[in-house]
């Protein structure tokens, strides 16, 4: 069926937020914003504050474009607002929302479910503090309900821990621990029922933090990625896997690494990645021949399709 911009009628797209993500939100919200505008679509965008409902119930919307980073837009919180609002929206549903956004029951569902993924514990007091301690240095730690790489750091004794603990718990009080990877990142764009080439990430810093996403200039992305054809099929069968056992859905991100034996392991789920100009979504989607205007349309084009 041929679409036109009629046929989404007015589009609101909500961006920013309270979350700790809220700068990135705003900056991929506008960009999505012009993307649809460039198409001829009826977009309206909106900073999201607590009288959100009311405004969209005012405004007389027919779909949203959900372009809100992190807690209370990528958590299911959001979602279930639409839903009840009975307005069609872009990306994963409630369920699949809230899982991929708490990334220790994302891992320990893709555990239970025999895919890869590096042995972890949630650090909520002393004993899960040895608990953690008992995986082996080095640590990544991270707060469980954040995104953009925020409150992450590396562990490599007992004192750092305790430091990167405290770090993370700054932001929340379910913070995580995993095993240290060493080894090549990868970072899977889901579109629809598609994986995207996978692109390699290279870094000067320790890991892919959020310098490196949204500030660094020295950070490479490599697509073609430079697996062979098999291997990298391989990773994108693992990426849909995840995508699906969390119940995500539309379009997102998977991250992986692939240790120094070649051994993949999944790191988490993104039901809203990034669309700024460092965002590796619109990258992957340009490999294959998809510019960010025509990204942004298909992905409100699966509002029109059945949940």
């Amino acid at each position: 069926m041929t679409l036109n911009a009629s046929d989404f009628g007015r589009v609101a797209v909500l961006m920013g937020g309270w979350a700790a993500e809220r700068e990135v939100s705003l900056v991929s919200g506008r960009a999505v914003l012009d993307g649809l505008l460039a198409r001829g679509i009826d977009a309206h965008g909106i900073d999201v504050g607590k009288d959100v409902l009311s405004v969209l119930a005012a405004g007389g919307f027919d779909r949203v474009f959900n372009i809100l980073h992190g807690r209370g837009g990528e958590d299911g919180v959001i979602q279930g607002a639409l839903e009840i609002l009975g307005l069609p929206y872009t990306g994963s549903g409630v369920m699949g929302s809230a899982i991929a956004m708490d990334k220790y029951r994302t891992k320990l569902l893709i555990h239970a479910l025999g895919l890869p993924t590096p042995g972890f514990t949630l650090i909520q007091n002393d004993d899960d503090f040895e608990a953690a301690c008992a995986l082996g240095f080095p640590l990544m730690v991270k707060p469980a309900l954040e995104g953009s790489s925020i409150g992450m750091s590396r562990a490599d004794d007992r004192d750092q821990l305790r430091s990167a603990w405290a770090k993370a718990a700054e932001y929340q009080s379910h913070v995580m621990a995993e095993c240290w990877v060493s080894g090549a990142e990868y970072t899977a764009a889901i579109l629809g029922r598609d994986a995207l080439p996978l692109i390699k990430l290279e870094t000067t810093h320790a890991f892919y933090d959020y310098d490196a996403k949204y500030v660094a200039d020295d950070t490479r992305y490599l697509i073609p990625c430079g697996l062979d054809r098999s291997t990298e099929s391989a990773l994108q069968t693992l990426a849909m896997q995840t995508f699906d056992a969390v119940g995500a859905s539309g379009w997102g991100r998977v991250d992986i690494l692939m240790d120094e034996a070649q051994r993949p392991w999944v790191i988490e789920v993104n039901t809203v990645p990034g669309m700024t100009g460092h965002s590796l979504v619109p990258m992957a989607a340009k490999a294959v021949g998809i510019d960010f205007n025509e990204l942004v349309w298909r992905i409100l084009a699966q509002t029109l399709e059945a949940r």
